[in-house]
Parts: C-alpha cells; structure tokens; sequence
C-alpha cells in the first residue's frame, strides 16, 4: 500500500490526476515541434562528449519519459547539454582504451549512474541549497570557458582535423598545429560552416522555424545531391532498437577513477537544472522545491545510465522552445521521447547522409549560446572583485582543463563565502538630524557621536575566524574617541549565529572595557543567538540587564543610566513619549 501511496505522489501522476483536456493539444503540439529539435542535438552533444551520436539519443528517450512522472516542473526538458559535454569526455575518453568506441559508452553510462546515485542521495538529506554554490560571476566565467572548449573541440569537425580535449590553450594550440600539418578538408568546411550560418541566421530573422532541423536536412540533403558521401565523414546509419543497458568491461578501478568526475558533474549538472527549473517556475507563477529536483534529476541519470545514455541535465536551448510552443504539463515533454523512440525504431537510416560537420554546426551554435559577454561586461562596471573572480574561474578551466577547472571554480566560491564571513562589514553607528534611527558613520560622516556611548554594527556571523576581527574593531573605536566613554552597545541583530570561539573573544572584550569602567551591552540581539550566548558564556557573566529589544530602547536606556527607577518605565514607553536629556550642541525641546 505504501508503495502505491508514494507513486500517486509522483509530481506527473499528480499532474494526470488534474489534467484538462484543454491542455492536449497544444502539450501534443509542442512536444513534436521539440522532437524536431531533439534528435540533432542529441546526437551534436553526444558527439561533444566524444561518443558514438547515437547513444545522445539514447540519453534523450528515456530521461525524458522518467522525467515526466517524477520532474517537479512541468516544461523543463533534460537530455544531453553542452555544459557537461566536455566534462564527460574529460572523464571518459583518458579511459577508454586506444579510444573504444563500446568502452567509452560503457564508462560514460557508469558516470551517469554515479552522477545519479549522487544527486538522489543529496535530494533525501535535502541538499538542495547547493543550487548556490558556484555564484554568478564564478558560473559566467566558467561556462564562458566550457562554450569556447566545446566551440574549439568541434572546430577539427569543420577542419578535417583532430585534437585532444585538455583545455582550451593546449587544444587551440593542438588544431593550429594539425591545421598547419594535415590542412583543411574544404568540402567538409564548406557543409559545416554553411550549416552553421543557415542556424544563426534563422535564428535571427525567423526565430519560429526549427532553424537546427531545416540546416541539418539541408546539409543532408547537399550530401545525397552531390554525392559526397566519400568526400565527408558521415554519422551514418543508427543502430536499430531501442536503449538498452550497455555497462560490459567495466572494473572497480573505472568506478573508482570516475568518483572525483561525478561530483563535478552532478555540481554543474544541478546548479544549471535548478537555475533554469526555478527561473521557468517563477515565470509560470509555479513554485519547484530545490531538493525535489535534485532528486528527480538524480532518478533520471539512473536511468540514462542504465540504458546506454550519458549523465544529463536541465537543458537552456530547449525547454524554451517548448514553453514558446505552448507546453502545458511533462505530458509534452513525454510526447518529444516517444517521437524519437518512434525515429529510432522506423527510421534508423535517416542518419546515413548526415554528416559530422554539421553535428559539429550544431554543437557550436549551441555552445555559442552559453558565451556571456554582457555579464562579464556588467560585473566589470558593477564590482571589479567579482570580475576578477569570473576571469580567474575562467582562466582555470582554460588552462587546467575542464575537470580541475570545476575543482577550482567551486573552491573560489567557498573562498569568496570564507572572505566575507572572516572580514565582514562593521561599522559605528551615529545619529543625524531630523532622520530618526542610528546610522552608519561610513555612509553618513556628518553624523554625531552620542558622548559617552559607542555604538557597533556587525553584519555578520561570529566564529571562529571573525571574533577577534569584531573584539578588535570595539577597542580601536574605544581608543580614539576623546570623550569618556561609558558603555559599549553592540548591535546584534544581523548577528545570525555564534560559536565558542566568538563567545569567549566577546568574554575578553568585556573583560577589557570592565577593566576600564566601560559596560558592554547588546541590542536587537535574535532569541536564538541570545540562548547560545547564555548556553556558552562561563557562568552568568551576561545577564539579563546587559540586553536591550532595539538599538533605541539600549540608548535610552544609557541616558537614564544615572536616574534609578526610571530605566524600566522608559523602555517600556512608545518612542514618541520618550524626551531624550539636551544635548549641548541643541537646546531642549518645549
């Protein structure tokens, strides 16, 4: 019974419970207007990754059918990407021996259950928050470097030449010296460079037509016209049937060797799919749970491992053709499989007359499409830093390769996170005229100083790594000023958590202001942060008359710091009773 409950939970099983039949047609429309689109670009990635281009169609059929009853979003479309295409071949080709075409799809399937097995296990322990961890400017840079990796891999396609996918330097340096040595194929040049120029360009002017199926045809056809099927290298015919489990040869030392591969890929596989679902979602008005999708893409990898396919995920270029082609459930994304599966059964020689130059047009149209050149623009007028970071991230996967570029790329993110939590903003906070609040001294030098009061602003968790920066900036503040200070009031409340560490630094700070009659105070400190401060301090330093609800009741509680009696009654009066003591420098009011 409770295996039927949890299936009629399934997100598509859901959906099939409400389905309107209004909503057929145009989800039937769109997905054979998106299997036009599946079958030549399937095949380009899988050629991408440095596999067989059938087996791109093989990680296009049944991902998409299993997508449909567990995806929780309702038009993303999975199957084979550029953004992962030269991770795969990076992790599958130095292992396939003397470049075994069988053995490559072997070792790409067990990657593929890796990266699913991965993704399902982040999804139960509700990893989901990980969608966050590659930033934006370290994902700019990197998927710039993937386009130009993907683009430079294909170009021996166009040329007539080969080379190894090592990066971008070693791999540009490889077609220029292969181009100097062995020369051009013209013919070969001439189909890819037009099939690539009849995609951009219908893309441009008539953006509706599958401009990626009209080229491919055209190019196919000039094939069969002017019979140059010896002049070219063609993808020729499909294997007949359906997917199947192709998983022979593999050792435990390829398992072992493919570990490390996996989580790059499962990180860039989920950070995109969740990007592109959320993004998707929140134009639909729809809501699509992080770890919900991290499960769901991990079930569908299983399954494109398991039959012959290659680790998959959201895909940018065709989920939009079928929101455009009015898709309503996963009901369109299923009919897009099943077309396909129909082609490879009934038509598996469609293929013979196609040729790998425009596979190749096709990928580098694609690839295209992930090169940013407006974001790096706007990080460079926005925040220099974080272009550095994107430049950096680029410059890594460029140099070290696509597999250590990842490594490198999330390491940056987690040393920009460390960063900003170990140097955080922390500022004095000062009044101004006629504006109500306290406010930073940075931002507002005009500001005055409450004589005998500092007050501190930390915009930030203490631990271990900051405490002392926090304990320093107090005594600096303390030591400058040249009126008497009497209090010290912390402003706690962007102060999310803590640890021993900062407890027992904010115990040495009040240990130093103590010393010099000075009382530390906190304000707006959160109840949770409060209860670790009591749980942690050595025994009942911080009591209750060291915590105030705001910054203003803490300020007014230190101008009646000498008048018994009347702190309470004033804290506890609305703000427009309370009549601040003159200050010199303004007369008192009526």
């Amino acid at each position: 019974m409770w295996l039927l409950a949890a299936f009629g939970r399934l997100p598509g099983v859901a959906t099939a419970r409400s389905y309107r039949r209004g909503w057929l047609r145009g989800d039937v429309t769109a997905g054979l207007a998106l299997s036009a689109l599946l079958v030549p670009t399937g095949m380009g990635y899988a050629q991408a990754a440095g596999l067989p281009p059938y087996t791109g169609l093989y990680a296009t059929v049944v991902p998409m059918l299993v997508y449909a009853v567990v995806g929780p979003s309702r038009i993303l479309v999975l199957g084979p990407d550029s953004a992962l295409a030269p991770l795969i071949a990076a992790a599958v080709i130095p292992l396939a021996a003397d470049g075994d075409p069988q053995r490559a799809v072997a070792l790409a399937g067990v990657l593929a259950l890796l990266v699913g097995a991965i993704l399902l296990v982040g999804g139960i322990l509700r990893f989901g928050f990980l969608t966050y961890l590659l930033s934006t400017p370290i994902r700019v840079g990197f998927l710039n470097a993937i386009a130009i990796i993907v683009i430079v891999g294909q170009l021996p396609l166009l040329l007539g030449t080969s080379a190894d996918e090592s990066g971008v330097v070693a791999e540009v340096l490889d077609v220029v010296d292969d181009v100097f040595e062995d020369g051009v194929e013209p013919v070969g040049l001439l189909l890819g460079a037009g099939t690539l120029a009849v995609i951009l360009v219908l893309q441009k002017v008539v953006p509706r037509i599958p401009a990626v199926l009209v080229a491919v045809v055209a190019a196919s056809a000039a094939v069969e016209v002017f019979g140059l099927t010896d002049r070219v290298e063609m993808v020729g015919a499909l294997p007949s049937g359906i997917p199947a489990p192709v998983l022979d040869g593999i050792e435990r030392g390829d398992v072992i060797e493919l570990l490390a591969p996996a989580v790059a890929v499962a990180v860039i596989a989920f950070a995109d799919t969740a990007v592109l679902s959320r993004s998707f979602a929140l134009r639909r008005g729809e809501d699509v749970d992080g770890s919900s999708e991290m499960r769901a893409l991990g079930v569908v990898n299983i399954a494109a491992g398991a039959t012959g396919g290659f680790p998959i995920c959201g895909s940018g270029s065709r989920t939009p053709v079928l929101e455009q082609a009015g898709a309503r459930t996963q009901l369109a994304g299923a009919v897009g499989a099943v077309t396909v599966a129909i082609f490879l059964l009934a038509a598996p020689g469609a293929t013979a007359y196609l040729p790998q130059a425009a596979l190749a047009a096709v990928v580098i149209a694609a690839a295209s499409a992930l090169v940013d050149a407006k974001g790096l623009g706007r990080l460079w007028r926005v925040n220099k830093i974080e272009f550095c970071l994107s430049f950096a991230a680029f410059v890594a996967v460029g140099l070290a390769g696509v597999l250590r570029g990842v490594l490198v790329a999330i390491a940056l993110s987690l040393a920009v996170v460390i960063v900003r939590a170990w140097q955080p903003h922390r500022t004095e906070l000062v009044e101004l005229e006629n504006i109500a609040g306290y406010h930073d001294r940075e931002r507002h030098p005009e500001g005055h100083r409450i004589p005998g009061l500092v007050l501190v602003r930390f915009d930030a968790p203490l631990f271990f790594a900051n405490g002392v920066i926090l304990t320093k900036f107090v005594r600096e503040l303390v030591r400058e000023r040249e009126d008497r200070i009497e209090w010290v009031v912390l402003a706690a409340e962007p102060i999310t958590d803590l640890d021993i560490s900062a407890v027992e630094e904010i115990e040495r700070l009040d240990d130093y202001l103590a010393h010099r009659g000075i009382r530390l105070a906190f304000a707006a400190m959160k109840g949770p942060v409060k209860d670790k401060l009591h749980r942690m301090q050595s025994g009942n330093r911080f009591g209750a008359g060291r915590f105030h609800p705001t910054v203003r009741t803490a300020v007014v509680a230190f101008r009646h710091r000498n008048q018994p009696g009347i702190e309470r009654s004033v804290l506890d009066a609305p703000p427009q009773d309370i009549v601040p003591p003159p200050r010199k420098d303004r007369p008192a009011p009526p």
